[in-house]
């Protein structure tokens, strides 16, 4: 389209498209060299769920203490080693049996502010990808008693019984040395009704912890921490947020109270501002929240129906390693479905109409490389991780507002970090149809400064080599596991 964004180039030219003389920013890259620490790392998700090598971004992270603790006589510090945290034998064992051999950035900086005594509410902005997880996991197991296995100690709330699983999974492995530690999972279905839950760390959804607090299942009274993770996430389902808010309403007044988003709009900022309040905080510059390692690609279709054809012409890059294509409604994944099934493609579809044990099967298949392509709603575009994946697809740009009105950034930004986990290479590739989806796809290029690469469907060949270069890094990648012992200097493939 003649009306292209500044941002969006075309690599074959390496010139802007004529609509604007403005000069696009260059696509951000991974460092070339790592040392082994780095490169050895495990990302919060760890090995045994599907979990991805953690390299270190190169992000900042900005750290706002509570006015209640700003002074000279607690001054702020941040952990470079696990050591420094005071942490327990069988958590240090935890950790370092998975291969993290020091905390990332974001864990050396957000531990000592966690683990702090007394215990004080913290506001952290991490995205997927930065250690997050097991920072706060780490944080959880270092404040429980665990002479008192089965009463319910910490609570951590998430916006989906997938994502809920998974730091369930995270829990069970980095505590995996700590005796008579127990960890139920408060999702539908999951517990039995009626019976008291008996375990010292609980992960739900909202609702249901909800309900099984009301229904005096949840003893919630000897409660010393609580989590929210991606609450963005939570606020952009309708009625999430409330939940959240009713469930804390009915927890221990003193409870420490951690709250994770991967963005921090005005909603959530106020948000926060309420449900942990006088906390320490810990943010990202706006200019740094693009996900990096990842070629961002665009393919002009010539209208709507295209769009399909052009899909299945990808059908066999998407299997060369394990790919998510993002749809805006149910119906969409499920007719793309039925149509790619019927032509004699290998796709499954996942979305919130699937009873949990359906979408727990499907999302185990995928981890475990049976399924490799999936068709998903943004039920899979928060939080969950599966490292293998090499590719996604917007197959609809993301929109919000009344009657999909503007672009939506945030979902972009989650929708392509299920790729280029943790420092890896990926691809993202976005299909446009008409000046709506490119006017979005622009606005979102211009929000976050990519350098869009433009696949020309007319050169298929070229098209294809572009984009099995990057994912032939990513597998490279994938099978690199350096020793853990090894001290050299080592060049990331």
């Amino acid at each position: 389209m003649s009306d292209l964004a500044s941002s969006v180039t075309d690599r074959k030219t390496g010139e802007a498209e004529p609509a604007s003389a403005t000069k696009p920013t260059p696509t951000p890259t991974t460092a070339a060299d790592s040392t082994v620490e780095d490169a050895a790392q495990l990302d919060g998700t760890v090995e045994v769920l599907g979990g991805s090598g953690l390299q270190e971004p190169e992000w900042d992270v900005e750290v706002s203490l509570s006015e209640l603790q700003n002074n000279e006589a607690t001054p702020f510090h941040s952990a470079t080693t696990w050591q420094e945290l005071g942490l327990s034998d069988s958590i240090l064992k935890g950790l370092l049996a998975l291969n993290f051999l020091k905390p990332s950035k974001v864990q050396g900086k957000s531990l000592p502010l966690m683990l702090s005594d007394p215990p004080r509410n913290m506001l952290a902005q991490s995205q997927s990808g930065t250690g997050k997880t097991a920072a706060f996991v780490t944080a959880i197991l270092s404040r429980v008693d665990f002479s008192k296995p089965q009463q319910p100690q910490a609570l951590v709330l998430a916006p989906s019984r997938e994502l809920a699983r998974q730091i369930e999974g995270v829990v069970a492995v980095i505590g995996r040395f700590i005796e008579n530690l127990k960890v139920a999972a408060a999702i539908p279905g999951a517990l039995p009704r009626n019976e008291p839950v008996r375990a010292s760390v609980i992960v739900g959804t909202p609702g249901t912890v909800m309900d099984t607090v009301r229904r005096k299942q949840l003893d919630v009274s000897k409660l010393r921490v609580l989590v929210l993770d991606e609450a963005d996430n939570m606020l952009d389902q309708q009625g999430l947020g409330d939940q959240c808010m009713r469930v804390k309403s009915m927890l221990p007044r003193e409870i420490q109270t951690l709250l994770f988003s991967a963005t921090f709009p005005d909603k959530v900022n106020n948000y926060a501002g309420k449900f942990a309040p006088n906390a320490h905080t810990l943010k990202l510059q706006r200019g740094e929240l693009t996900v990096k390692g990842i070629s961002q690609m665009f393919i002009d279709c010539p209208d709507n129906n295209n769009r399909y054809e052009v899909l299945c012409k990808l059908y066999g890059l998407m299997t060369i390693g394990q790919s998510v294509i993002f749809v805006k409604t149910r119906e969409s994944a499920n007719e793309i479905q039925r149509r790619m099934v019927a032509d004699g493609h290998k796709v499954s579809a996942l979305h919130a109409a699937f009873d949990g044990n359906e979408r727990d099967e499907l999302l185990a298949k995928f981890r475990t490389g049976e399924n490799k392509v999936l068709i998903a709603t943004n039920v899979l575009a928060r939080g969950i991780d599966v490292s293998s994946v090499s590719m996604v697809i917007n197959y609809d740009i993301p929109m919000k507002g009344r009657g999909d009105t503007e672009p939506d950034a945030e979902t972009y930004l989650h929708r392509i970090g299920r790729t280029g986990r943790f420092g890896r290479i990926g691809v993202s590739i976005s299909f446009v149809y008409d000046k709506k989806s490119f006017d979005a796809l622009s606005q979102i290029a211009t929000t976050f400064g990519i350098d869009l690469v433009h696949l020309d469907t007319e050169d298929w060949d070229d098209a294809e080599a572009k984009v099995k270069e990057v994912i032939k890094k990513n597998r490279a990648q994938a099978n690199y596991a350096p020793s853990a012992t090894d001290k050299q200097q080592v060049a990331v493939p």
